[in-house]
């Protein structure tokens, strides 16, 4: 069999590369092992790495090998026992080629192949192709930002910031500037030298003083540094400022008693998504977090997770709360604002046309974007048909449901797609 052997040189964070490659061959595996590893996980345990199994013929390499050589005929017979169409039974079990967990006594296997993904490389792939939708850059608000971005060369700098190449091109073109008019005066001294030594009678005196002069020329022309301070060139590096785009997510999770343990843990499970999505990808982002029951609190990150309180329903409150923050914290004209809402849609009936009407009389004009994940209802209550009815009219208003918790992952992604301007 003949192999192939690659014998190039490995360059600097060859590990890095490969590993790189390897999972963009196989991401297709690698995110269905995601999504499946992120629905068994407890709620606190949502960002770690993650072992990824990869079936063994699933990574199989293609092989060079000798042919026969020459022309050959074959032959492939058919068969007495099916014809086209037919459906062959399944093998009895412990019959396999070794894989299983009744493999035969005398079959052969591998292991599936396991590959631990950090967990940068973990959260890269959950949330990969995920954006807020209709961010748009507001006004740049006092505090100004800056990159650090590249401007040209400068005469002055430290030694870790020098650009050898230009350096050496510009001692090479001194160099060359310095030593071309000695180099022409030399080699006319040379000459002249040359031609008083094929005389019959030289002039013994000129010849000593050429013979200095020769002398003088190459010393003049060694004297020449191969590099001078003057010839150094350092990256010159200015701070440009760049507009800053701010957004801020109002969470509003339901912990009425309608909602019990699942269905709370389905929802944290949600926000815990959205909060890691939010803080991986965003820099300028702020996160406001409001539980309610019959009234509405904001609360910070760790209550909003692991506070029991719990109450009858009033989703209005919670709405209410929300656009009073808004007036208050975060003008529009410097703001991205989105809002997040999980529910199990039970809500007083008199109090679900008064969210309505707060949805899109207050606060749909003022946000980017609005979703609504409604959790683990046997039937579609008020709410939802209210919530319905405000989506078939502003198309910023996003609606899903999730019933249990292998539909978290799919949801969270279509909320988060990527759309088209």
């Amino acid at each position: 069999m003949l192999q192939v052997i690659d014998r190039r040189l490995n360059g600097r964070h060859k590990s890095a590369v490969n590993r790189q490659r390897f999972i963009h061959r196989y991401k297709q595996q690698i995110r269905k092992a995601v999504a499946d590893a992120i629905t068994d996980r407890s709620i606190t345990d949502t960002s770690s790495g993650e072992k990824i199994s990869i079936p063994t013929r699933d990574i199989k390499e293609p092989s060079f090998r000798h042919g026969r050589g020459g022309s050959t005929e074959t032959v492939h017979p058919g068969n007495k026992e099916y014809t086209a169409g037919d459906t062959i039974k399944r093998p009895p079990s412990g019959g396999g080629d070794g894989r299983g967990p009744n493999a035969s006594k005398d079959g052969e296997g591998e292991d599936d192949f396991v590959f631990q993904l950090s967990r940068e490389e973990f959260m890269d792939l959950f949330f990969e192709d995920l954006e807020l939708p209709n961010l748009a850059k507001t006004q740049i608000t006092r505090t100004v930002e800056h990159d650090s971005v590249r401007a040209g060369h400068t005469r002055d700098g430290i030694p870790a910031s020098i650009d050898i190449v230009r350096s050496l091109t510009g001692a090479m073109a001194r160099r060359i500037a310095l030593q071309t008019p000695l180099k022409r005066e030399l080699r006319s001294v040379e000459e002249e030298l040359e031609a008083l030594s094929e005389c019959d009678e030289p002039d013994q005196n000129r010849i000593v003083v050429l013979q200095d002069q020769v002398q003088h020329f190459k010393t003049r022309i060694k004297a020449i540094p191969y590099v001078d301070e003057f010839d150094l060139r350092f990256h010159n590096r200015v701070l440009r400022p760049r507009p800053k785009t701010q957004a801020v997510m109002f969470c509003l999770m339901d912990v009425s008693g309608s909602m019990d343990e699942q269905r709370k843990d389905i929802a944290k499970r949600f926000f815990i998504l959205l909060y890691y999505f939010l803080n991986r990808s965003y820099e300028h982002i702020q996160v406001v977090f409001i539980r309610h029951h019959t009234t509405a609190t904001e609360v910070d990150e760790e209550e909003f997770f692991q506070s029991r309180e719990t109450g009858g329903t009033v989703v209005s409150s919670a709405l209410e709360l929300m656009n009073k923050i808004i007036a208050q914290r975060y003008p529009l004209s410097d703001w991205n604002i989105y809002a997040a809402q999980a529910s199990d849609g039970d809500n007083w009936p008199q109090d679900s046309g008064r969210c309505r009407e707060l949805l899109v009389e207050q606060i749909l004009p003022k946000l980017q974007y609005y979703a609504y994940v409604q959790i683990a209802v046997e039937r579609q209550q008020q709410l939802w048909q209210e919530y319905d009815a405000i989506r078939a009219e502003h198309p910023h208003f996003a609606m899903q449901t999730i019933i249990e918790r292998a539909q978290i992952y799919p949801v969270f992604r279509e909320l988060m797609q990527k759309r088209e301007a």
